[in-house]
């Protein structure tokens, strides 16, 4: 009898350890709110390639959350202790903490269950995560993205790049790293939606981009505005829908110019049409074109055939109206409003010699050179102003996080990341195919 008594426990203890290592559960997992039994962890991993973390994630959300946040815990610890530092230098934790719990009800909820997952996964607080993600409204970041198709591609097809510049200072006070080494590429298969591929961090749904399986891809500029509300879906969750759902165009520009709230501008793209568009919305304003329309020719802008471009200002004059007293962010007068605090010159500098450097590749542009003219004109070896702007910028709000450039019909993608020394294009390139991986299977 004593010899199965302890049969029994030993199996009982083996049964124990196995489900805490699975984590095989019942709860609430996906939009439509039914409850399933599933292993967390099954379908998710982690894999390194070229140097690059790749996080391979799948099932329902909470179960992609949780697989992320398991696989990344240390990483998104880190992620989060460095925003709250950080956000100490722009505004209190209470203050975005109220942010989040005004805007949180607008936000799908399978998108708060996925976030739940991720805290979850990496034993971290739900709370502390969503004020990491608020911080980023507080920022004044700078991106820039294009578009390139038809006569002004080598080929005819369609190119999306995309340069996120954010600041490279932010650092995890316990351990000293920045949340740049905590980079990831994260390939998502949704139970219930597309395909996709976002360049991210650890912890974080999305940054603000990605493609999809159906070959729609989105770049976001922040862009300051005083018409904003935080009574509608924050756009990092818009982007997110786009990911998991848009089938083209259309689909796209319909979510992003819904349940707006602040001022953001977005570069889309549809390479099965082989069509890109501009977008700017604030809380109660929306201007949607591609590079024929209008609004693109208005001086000091000018028109590309086949391109659109965006940084962080808006050019249709309704919106720029509710971001500055001027439209026009160049000239002598835009020089001089910098020495009062005006931060829209570099920006005009940038919107201008990139677009310089398009027209100059217009025609040739592919993979590499659209990645190349990018990264060259990050070095400001193209503008003398962009040149100063990079030599006094000390890896602040001007600096380049990540750059990639892709070509959804093909899947052909390339990106290279900054880590604690070196911003993101002065460092490697490393190429990638997006249908491989959407096809990679866990060994």
């Amino acid at each position: 009898m004593k010899k199965k008594l302890i049969g029994i426990f030993i199996c009982t203890l083996l049964i124990a350890t196995a489900l805490s290592v699975t984590g095989t559960i019942s709860r609430v997992a996906n939009c439509e709110n039914k409850s399933v039994s599933y292993d967390l962890l099954d379908g998710g991993w982690l894999e390194e390639r070229d140097g690059v973390e790749i996080l391979f994630i799948n099932g329902s959300y909470y179960e992609m959350g949780y697989q992320h946040g398991h696989l990344l815990k240390d990483e998104i610890q880190e992620n989060i202790r460095a925003f709250i530092k950080y956000a100490e230098e722009l505004t209190s934790y209470e203050t975005l903490l109220e942010m989040w719990n005004t805007t949180k009800q607008y936000i799908p909820s399978c998108y708060t269950t996925e976030m739940q997952g991720i805290a979850d996964g990496a034993n971290a607080s739900l709370e502390k995560l969503a004020v990491s993600y608020m911080t980023i409204l507080q920022m004044d970041m700078q991106c820039f993205s294009y578009v390139a198709w038809s006569e002004a591609t080598e080929n005819g097809r369609l190119y999306h790049i995309r340069s996120l510049d954010f600041p490279l200072i932010i650092k995890d006070p316990v351990t000293g790293k920045y949340i740049q080494e905590n980079s990831v590429l994260i390939v998502r298969k949704p139970d219930d939606g597309l395909k996709s591929i976002v360049p991210s961090i650890a912890g974080w749904i999305n940054f603000y981009e990605g493609i999809n399986e159906k070959q729609v891809s989105i770049g976001v500029q922040v862009c300051w505005s005083s018409d904003q509300t935080l009574k509608g879906i924050p756009a990092q969750f818009r982007v997110q829908k786009i990911l998991d759902s848009a089938k083209d165009a259309d689909d796209t520009i319909n979510i992003m110019t819904s349940n707006k709230t602040l001022g953001w501008n977005f570069i889309i793209s549809d390479a099965k049409t082989r069509v890109g568009y501009a977008v700017e919305t604030t809380a109660n304003h929306t201007y949607v074109g591609s590079w024929n329309n209008s609004v693109e020719g208005k001086h000091p802008f000018w028109k590309i055939k086949n391109i659109v471009r965006r940084t962080n200002f808006f050019i249709h004059p309704t919106l720029a109206a509710t971001q500055r007293t001027r439209y026009n962010p160049g000239g002598i007068i835009g020089f001089l409003k910098l020495f009062t605090g005006d931060s829209f010159f570099p920006l005009w500098r940038k919107y201008k010699s990139m677009s310089q450097e398009i027209q100059r590749n217009w025609g040739d542009i592919d993979l590499n050179s659209s990645i190349s003219l990018l990264r060259k004109v990050y070095t400001g070896k193209t503008d003398l102003f962009m040149f100063i702007f990079v030599s006094l910028n000390k890896r602040g709000i001007l600096s380049d996080f990540h750059q990639w450039s892709a070509c959804p019909e093909t899947g052909d993608f390339v990106i290279s990341f900054a880590d604690a020394e070196s911003y993101a294009h002065e460092n490697q390139l490393h190429y990638f195919n997006i249908n491989g991986l959407f096809e990679t299977d866990h060994v």
